[in-house]
């Protein structure tokens, strides 16, 4: 694997390492819920949110909404890909729901310093809602930023997500998620990038990849304008890629999917390529 930037311990222990089963070598496989996994709103449809092991948060859109409130509870750690409020629109509501639940034990965030910055200034800046880094006192804040950049390593216990930069409109990261010598890549939003592939190339295996294609071919300027691929460039991508991991497509704009997938398809004849849905699952 590449040569990894500062690692960084979390402080959560699942419940399969404290449970008998773990001191013989047995492990439950990890688990990643996808939350939502739209471009929009409508008809169902909800906004990028991926759930790791009951516990940690990839980003919080609204997909965040599905879980109950004894779920949302558990969820003590959340990493951000960028500002966007696809990404970000649900945390303010989650935080203030759970808030009673973060007194003794904070909600810690990751992101890049420049996702930090923009949560400070234009969501919780006592305006659009409250500053929670400052409630119910600075020294006692719920809710915790910590600053990470391409290359970190955040650890907890046997699952550890690495930051990959990516090429979007603000910067950006997505992530690979690290269980059970198994790897699931997330790409966050991105166009076209140099720096993606090398990484995932890095590993040794490379289970599945999640990326998104927001755009159809016929809106390709628009894509490029707003950081995102089309079939078209990820088909170029794609062919950087060394491994043939499981392709999964999200965050398409609705009412474009149809168009989309046809067109994935026909750009990419031979790969399985696969339309993520809120709901579905993986193991690691």
């Amino acid at each position: 694997m590449q040569t990894a930037r500062p690692r960084i311990n979390g402080d959560y222990v699942t419940e399969s390492e404290s449970s008998p089963d773990s001191h013989i070598g047995v492990a439950s496989p990890m688990k990643v819920e996808v939350l939502g996994c739209s471009g929009g709103i409508g008809g169902g449809l909800r906004t990028t949110s991926i759930l790791v092991d009951d516990r940690i948060l990839i980003d919080v859109g609204t997909g965040i909404g599905v879980l109950s409130i004894e779920q949302l509870k558990k969820i003590k750690t959340v990493f951000l890909t960028h500002s966007h409020l696809d990404h970000t629109a649900g945390l303010p509501l989650f935080a203030d729901t759970v808030f009673d639940s973060l007194l003794e034990d904070p909600l810690q965030i990751y992101a890049r310093a420049e996702t930090i910055d923009a949560l400070k200034t234009h969501m919780f800046n006592d305006i659009m809602w409250p500053d929670f880094a400052a409630l119910p006192d600075a020294e006692n804040a719920v809710l915790r930023y910590n600053e990470i950049a391409s290359g970190d390593l955040v650890s907890f216990g046997r699952v550890a997500l690495r930051a990959v930069e990516v090429h979007h409109s603000v910067p950006s990261v997505g992530y690979c998620i690290e269980a059970n010598d198994q790897v699931l890549a997330f790409s966050g939003d991105t166009k076209t990038n140099q720096t993606l592939w090398p990484v995932l190339n890095a590993y040794d295996k490379l289970k599945a990849l999640v990326i998104e294609v927001s755009f159809p071919n016929d809106q390709a300027e628009l894509a490029e304008h707003s950081g995102h691929y089309c079939p078209l460039t990820l088909a170029r991508d794609l062919e950087k890629l060394e491994h043939s991991p499981d392709i999964w497509v999200t965050a398409m704009k609705p009412g474009t999917e149809a168009t989309i997938f046809e067109e994935l398809e026909a750009a990419i004849p031979h790969k399985k390529i696969n339309r993520l849905h809120a709901g579905d699952a993986f193991e690691l």
